[in-house]
C-alpha cells in the first residue's frame, strides 16, 4: 500500500528537483515527486490534501547520546545560577532533606561553567555543604565535575593515582599533587565502581528497552528518522535497541560508535566493534564507527589551540591534545585497513589542524603504496577553526558535524577567558567550510534528561540561524538581541535543512537510500505545520512536526482524512 501527498510545499533536498507539490509513496518507497499536473491518479492510493503544509525529508541527528540521557534520569537538577552560596545552600538543604539512607550518592547537574571564573572549585568547598556521603556536581559543559572528599576517598583516589589520559581524562591537582576535587573528561568513571561497592548501592542506570524508549520516542515525535549514538557505553544498549526494533518501536536507523583513546587500545576497540556487529547489525542498526576525543573543551581551558591560551600561567600553554599527528595517522591507517569510519571530538583550532594533517598524511601514505582510502572521517564540534584551515575538509573529504543548538549563548562566555576576545568572537563558523564544498551535518549531542528537549531539530535550526538561544540568552546589554557574534556566522535555512537531512544521511552512509525525497528512496519524511523558509526566524522552533513517516508508515501524528 501507500499514499499520495498533494497540495504541499515539498522541500526535497534534491538539487535536480528542489521543490514539488506532490509526492507518491508505494511499498515504503517514493515513486513520484513533482507537480500534481504530472501525476495521474489511478484511483488505487489514498490522496491526502495537505492544504499547503510543508514536507521535508526525515531529520537525521548525526551525533547524540541516548544511553547517557537514559542513564541520567536519576540526577538532581541544580538551580541555574552562578551564585556559589545559592548553589551550596541548595545542595546542603537537599542533603538534609534526603538522608544518606535514602540517597547514598548525590549527583547534581548543572552548575554554569562560569561559576568558578576566578578560582576553581575544591573538595573542601563542597564538603562544607555535604560530607556524610559522596557528592558530585557536573558543570554545564559536561566535561568537568566537582566532587567532595568523601567521593575521592571512596574511589581510592590519592596523589599516587595516575591519570588515565594525562591532560584530558584527569584529576586536577594542587602543587603537592593532591587531587583538588575538580575532575575532567569523565575520569571518575574509571574508579566509581569501587565507590559503589563500598556504599552497597548502584544507580538505576540500566539501559533496558523500557527505559531507552523515552529517548527514542521523543526523537520520533520530533521527526528524527536516523541517528548516530556517538559513544556506545556497553552491549546492553545495543541489545535494547535491537529489541525495540523487533517490537516495531525503534522507527529509525541507528548507528553506534565505539570509543578508543589511543593507538594502544584501538585494536581492542575494533575487535569489540566487530563482535557487536555479528550480534546486532541489521536492517535498521549499523555499527561502522569509532569515536575519539582528541581534546577537551574551550570552556574548561583544555582545548588544543594554535596560539597560547590567555588564562594559564605560562605564555606557551597550547592546551591539551590526546595524540599527535603521527599517532593519529597510524590510527587512521589501521581504521582504514579495517574499513571502520572515525568520528573525532575536537573543539580547538590546533586539534582541528592535527586531525586534518593526520588525514592528509594517511592518504598520502596510501597513495605512495598504492592503497585505497575508503573510510569517512568526521570532525565533530570544530568550535574554533583557523581561517587558513577552512578549505581543508572539502579538499580532504572530511565531514563536519556541528551541534546546532550550541550556536547561541548555551555555554555563555565561559571560553572567553581562555581564548580571548578575538578567538571567542570567531567561534562556531561553518559557512566558510560549506562554501568551500565540505559536507556539514547537524546534531543535538544531548547527554542528559535535563536537556533532552533541546534535541528537537527545529530548535537547533532556529538557534543556528539566529545565533540567539531563547533559553540561555547572552546579556542583551552587551550583545544586541542577545545574538552571539557575528551575524555572518548565522547558518542559512537551506544549509540547516540539508545538514539535518541529506548531509546527516551521508555521514551515516545512508544517503543512497534516504536523506532526500527522491524517486526510489525510502519514504522517510515529515509533515510540518509551517514553512521553514517563510516563518519568522525567531519562530522556527514553534513549527510543529505534525506527521512522521518512516519507511512509508505513519509513526507519529496522522495524515488526516484522504
Amino acid at each position: 500500500m501507500g499514499f499520495v501527498l498533494t497540495n504541499a510545499k515539498i522541500y526535497t533536498c534534491d538539487d535536480l528537483l528542489p521543490l514539488a507539490d506532490t509526492l507518491v509513496v508505494e511499498e515504503g518507497h517514493i515513486t513520484y515527486v513533482g507537480s500534481s499536473n504530472g501525476w495521474k491518479n489511478t484511483g488505487n492510493l489514498p490522496v491526502h490534501d495537505l492544504g499547503g503544509r510543508t514536507v521535508t525529508p526525515g531529520f537525521v541527528d548525526a551525533h547524540t547520546h541516548p544511553s547517557a540521557v537514559t542513564e541520567s534520569l536519576w540526577h538532581i537538577k541544580l538551580p541555574w545560577t552562578t551564585d556559589l552560596e545559592e548553589l551550596l545552600q541548595f545542595i546542603r538543604e537537599y542533603a538534609q532533606a534526603h538522608p544518606v539512607e535514602e540517597v547514598p550518592f548525590l549527583y547534581f547537574e548543572y552548575y554554569p561553567s562560569t561559576t568558578f571564573a576566578d578560582s576553581p572549585p575544591t573538595k573542601e568547598l563542597l564538603d562544607s555543604a555535604v560530607s556524610d556521603r559522596p557528592c558530585l556536581c557536573q558543570d554545564f559543559s559536561e566535561h568537568e565535575h566537582w566532587v567532595n572528599s568523601k567521593m575521592l576517598e571512596l574511589m581510592e583516589i590519592s596523589k599516587e593515582t595516575p591519570d588515565p589520559v594525562p591532560g584530558l581524562e584527569m584529576f586536577v591537582r594542587d602543587h603537592d599533587g593532591e587531587p583538588t576535587g575538580l575532575l575532567r573528561e569523565g575520569v571518575y568513571r574509571h574508579f566509581i565502581g569501587r565507590m559503589y561497592e563500598k556504599i552497597g548501592w548502584t544507580p538505576p542506570t540500566d539501559l533496558s528497552p523500557e527505559r531507552i524508549h523515552t529517548f527514542f520516542r521523543f526523537m520520533t515525535e520530533h521527526g528524527v528518522t536516523a541517528l548516530l549514538e556517538a559513544l556506545v557505553p556497553n552491549e546492553q544498549i545495543l541489545a535494547s535497541v535491537s529489541e525495540l526494533d523487533r517490537l516495531g518501536e525503534l522507527n529509525m536507523y541507528y548507528e553506534g560508535a565505539v570509543r578508543f583513546r589511543n593507538s594502544a587500545d584501538l585494536p581492542e576497540a575494533i575487535e569489540r566493534l566487530k563482535t557487536y556487529r555479528t550480534k546486532y547489525v541489521g536492517k535498521h542498526i549499523g555499527l561502522n564507527t569509532l569515536k575519539l576525543f582528541l581534546d577537551g573543551t574551550n570552556e574548561s581551558g583544555n582545548s588544543a589551540v594554535i596560539a597560547p591560551l590567555c588564562s594559564h600561567g605560562t605564555s606557551d600553554d597550547l592546551g591539551e591534545i590526546g595524540m599527535n599527528v603521527a599517532e593519529l595517522t597510524d590510527c587512521l591507517l589501521l581504521s582504514n585497513k579495517e574499513c571502520v569510519d572515525v568520528h573525532i571530538h575536537l573543539v580547538g583550532d590546533r586539534a582541528f589542524r592535527v586531525a586534518c594533517d593526520a588525514v592528509e598524511a594517511a592518504r598520502a601514505r596510501l597513495d605512495e603504496t598504492g592503497g585505497a582510502w575508503g573510510i569517512q572521517v568526521t570532525l565533530a564540534h570544530c568550535e574554533l577553526v583557523d581561517p587558513a584551515d577552512m578549505r581543508r575538509p572539502a579538499e580532504l573529504g572530511i565531514l563536519i558535524n556541528w551541534t546546532a543548538h550550541w550556536s547561541g549563548g548555551y555555554f555563555g562566555e565561559g571560553a572567553r577567558k581562555h581564548l580571548g576576545d578575538e578567538r571567542w568572537n570567531r567561534m562556531y563558523r561553518f559557512n566558510e567550510m560549506a562554501e568551500f564544498g565540505a559536507t556539514v551535518a547537524f546534531a543535538s549531542d544531548v547527554v542528559t534528561g535535563y536537556e533532552l528537549h533541546r534535541a528537537a531539530p527545529l530548535l537547533g535550526m532556529q538557534i543556528a540561524h539566529t545565533r540567539i538561544d531563547p533559553e540561555y540568552p547572552l546579556d542583551p546589554g552587551r550583545y544586541p538581541d542577545s545574538a552571539r557574534p557575528s551575524a555572518s556566522a548565522r547558518i542559512s535555512r537551506q544549509l540547516l535543512l540539508t545538514g539535518y537531512t541529506l548531509n546527516g544521511a551521508k555521514q551515516l552512509r545512508l544517503a543512497e537510500t534516504m536523506g532526500s525525497l527522491t524517486v526510489g528512496k525510502i519514504a522517510n519524511l515529515n509533515v510540518l505545520s509551517g514553512d521553514l523558509f517563510d516563518v519568522d526566524a525567531d519562530r522556527i522552533a514553534d513549527v510543529t512536526v505534525d506527521t512522521v513517516v518512516f519507511e512509508g508508515n505513519v509513526v507519529a501524528g496522522s495524515l488526516g482524512r484522504s
